[in-house]
């Protein structure tokens, strides 16, 4: 195997942490780019083959986890994943691996590295591998599930489940409603909170994986629950809410006489009737606000739990291992349970001995000696120039010399990018030396199927330190 060793760095144990069964949460988080649905995708095939019930539920709206998974369409409701899971009772060699090879998965293709589009129900779990020992200890099925966040229509069942008929009507057909569950600013990373909080507490499955959305921040999911307390508790809000607190006439005498300047303000900047499309939404919604931000407090605890663990997902790149970084300061700053880093698309080489000095320097050798343009032909040797693999001077053919020097350019290319990587990795070990970190080798070809999947599985599983 190339080699992709990051020396000095603690190693991050994947299969273990997926085995335990006081695991319940797993957020894999980062840059965009990095591969962080493959990742999801790729965790939740290795634990549901060793025997955990797992459900990867992402918030990327791009749909690659369908892709990845050989789905048509996710939606808001978790499918099951055909060809994924451990018979009940399936015995094998005891070590919980599955059969992986079939398949080169990669990282490339589209703008977040998951051009992976699986076959589901084309392979199922290999005979005579199993699971965790304890899943098929105690006879559990291994099951994976995955789902696509609908923004709007978690929302909408939030309504329906909190307020009565007439109520929830009213608030599903309001205009600024609409227009909030649809698209409104965080709305989406609140709502992702809400859709973890439900999966959560319907316990059917034991495992929830969630793929954070890319952001440049990488912070919007972790703001939600703050966020959306600050919106209820602004001044806007309370204004709007004061006819309703007042209550019928008091309350519009109320507002007339001590607002009316203010809102005929606003009723010039956003238009009368948006102005009361909005006060009729927050007036339907007022017992409902604090529920809101009960559940997300909650769900809040809940990521800080034991039982949940962050993966910070980059690349060996400058942005993504500097936004990696920050994000493992802020789940720090936050209390939040950082399992360690996953690094894809690390650079390898089998000939680590050979240095891109001496490979340069040999491929010049070859050119000069071996490669040069065929002379024109003297007044003596006719018209016919010599054949492409007409040996050099030393006997060696020109095109083997030719295709010698190319590889050894190659390789010099490869030496200088797994150099420049490393020093990037040091930077970051150097800030933080204590987070455990596993390395992915960049893959050549694209995940096809769900043995590439698995393959990715063992590589990450395969990858501790490095």
């Amino acid at each position: 195997m190339a080699d992709t060793a990051w020396e000095g760095a603690p190693g991050l144990e994947l299969d273990p942490l997926l085995d335990d069964p006081a695991t319940r949460i797993v957020v894999c988080c980062g840059a965009g780019g990095v591969g962080k649905t493959t990742t999801a995708a790729a965790l939740g095939v290795r634990a549901a083959e060793r025997g955990r019930r797992v459900v990867v539920l992402t918030i990327d709206p791009a749909r690659r986890l369908a892709q990845s998974m050989g789905i048509d369409q996710l939606d808001n409701v978790p499918r099951r994943v055909d060809g994924v899971g451990t018979p009940e009772g399936n015995g094998g060699d005891g070590d919980g691996n599955t059969a992986g090879d079939g398949g080169h998965g990669g990282d490339s293709g589209d703008s977040n590295g998951n051009t992976a589009a699986v076959s589901a129900g084309a392979v199922g779990n290999p005979a005579g591998n199993r699971g965790s020992s304890e899943g098929d200890q105690a006879g559990n099925r291994g099951e994976l599930h995955a789902m696509m966040l609908d923004m709007k229509r978690t929302f909408d069942e939030i309504v329906e489940a909190h307020a009565d008929p007439d109520r929830a009507a009213a608030i599903l057909g309001n205009p600024f409603y609409q227009s909030l569950s649809a698209g409104f600013a965080g709305t989406q990373e609140y709502m992702a909170m809400e859709k973890l909080g439900q999966l959560r507490a319907r316990d059917e499955w034991d495992l929830i994986i969630v793929d954070t959305p890319p952001s440049r921040s990488a912070l919007d999911f972790l703001d939600a629950p703050k966020r959306l307390g600050s919106f209820l508790d602004g001044r806007f809000i309370k204004l709007l809410m004061a006819p309703a607190k007042a209550g019928g006439r008091a309350g519009m005498k109320f507002l007339n006489a001590s607002m009316s300047m203010m809102t005929g303000t606003l009723g010039k900047l956003l238009g009368g009737q948006f102005l009361q499309d909005i006060q009729t939404f927050v007036a339907a919604m007022d017992t409902m606000f604090g529920g809101f931000r009960t559940r997300a407090d909650a769900t809040y605890r809940l990521l800080q739990a034991p039982g949940t663990a962050f993966l910070v997902v980059a690349a060996p790149e400058p942005d993504a291992l500097r936004e990696a970084a920050y994000f493992v300061e802020r789940l720090r700053a936050e209390r939040m349970p950082l399992a360690g880093l996953v690094l894809n698309r690390v650079h390898g080489t089998g000939a680590h001995a050979l240095t891109a000095e001496r490979a340069l320097a040999a491929a010049e050798v070859l050119e000069r000696d071996g490669l040069a343009e065929p002379r024109s032909p003297g007044p003596d040797e006719g018209s016919e120039a010599p054949t492409a693999d007409a040996p050099s001077s030393d006997g060696v053919p020109a095109d083997s010399a030719r295709l010698a020097a190319g590889l050894l350019h190659l390789h010099a290319e490869r030496m200088q990018v797994m150099a420049r990587e490393q020093r990037t990795r040091d930077r970051f070990a150097s800030l933080h030396p204590e987070v455990p970190v596993t390395a992915v080798p960049a893959l050549p070809g694209d995940v096809h199927d769900l043995d590439g999947l698995r393959a990715i599985g063992d590589r990450l599983a395969a990858g501790a330190g490095g």
